[in-house]
């Protein structure tokens, strides 16, 4: 099997567990089924821009060349630090992507990965977003009108608790569950006065508490490594070994751990048991 990468596909089966796919070009790998076995991902030294498919020596923004990364509104500052917006200005790089992207609703969320977090994704990327990130559990606590106003609350939350994961406690092992919805009740009244400005501003029905229920999520790992060491596909194209497990959107061997988001574009070609 040869081709692109791209992230892994993800779904919750029944039992909550995440079920993975390796989009390899026009291909899928399902890979719950080679936990246990060998497992290689052979790197040819090309790389291929995501967007509009020309050879690049060099990945932008995951997987771009040069020029996309510069003239698509996905890769700019904005989408890392959305209260950042800029479109009411007029100087969005494209106008009718934000207007489907950014100009719809967002969930502003509590997470669990090495610790409670808080994030925000929009309204049809949950549990996505979440199982991308390595999140045992997850809980929205606000939808929000679009992208700049999900970020501004994010903003206030994150002055009380963390807006990053660290990867490699996530890799390590599950964090302790945690009571979300109790960890959200003393949260929002710290933040009240500034949602209420912010209703005033955007209008009372730009940001709604919700009453949602915590979603917990599974992965398919058989042994979480002690020493987290990653593959670097710039320095050595060959990484495999047995697959331990997945998390997030990271393979976990028994030789170190690959993140295959940081490799989207990147031509490789399978090797599996």
């Amino acid at each position: 099997m040869q081709g692109t990468l791209s992230k892994m596909r993800t779904h919750l089966d029944d039992n909550a567990q995440v079920q993975y796919q390796l989009p390899v070009g026009e291909q899928l790998l399902s890979l719950n089924p080679l936990i246990g076995k060998s497992l290689s991902l052979i790197y040819s030294g090309n790389i291929y821009c995501c967007n509009c498919g020309k050879k690049t020596k060099k990945s932008y923004s995951q997987g771009h060349c040069y020029v996309c990364m510069q003239k698509l509104a996905s890769c700019d500052m904005c989408i890392m630090k959305p209260e950042t917006c800029h479109f009411a200005q007029g100087t969005c790089r494209e106008p009718q992507w934000a207007e489907s992207h950014c100009f719809v609703p967002h969930y502003v969320y509590l997470s669990n990965t090495s610790g409670i977090k808080v994030g925000i994704t929009r309204h049809t990327q949950i549990p996505t977003r979440w199982i991308d990130q390595g999140a045992t559990q997850g809980l929205p606590i606000f939808k929000v009108a679009n992208r700049r106003l999900s970020g501004m609350v994010e903003v206030e939350l994150a002055k009380l608790i963390k807006d990053k994961t660290n990867w490699q406690a996530m890799l390590k092992g599950n964090s302790e569950p945690l009571d979300l919805a109790e960890q959200a009740k003393a949260l929002l009244p710290q933040i009240h006065e500034r949602i209420e400005t912010l209703q005033q501003q955007e209008g009372a029905s730009a940001i709604e508490t919700l009453s949602a229920e915590t979603q917990a999520i599974d992965y398919p790992v058989e042994t979480f490594p002690t020493k987290v060491k990653s593959f670097n596909l710039d320095k050595d194209p060959i990484a495999g070994g047995i697959l331990m497990g997945i998390k997030g959107q990271y393979l976990i061997f028994d030789t170190g751990v690959i993140n295959i988001r940081k490799y989207t574009a990147y031509e490789v070609t399978v090797q599996h048991d």
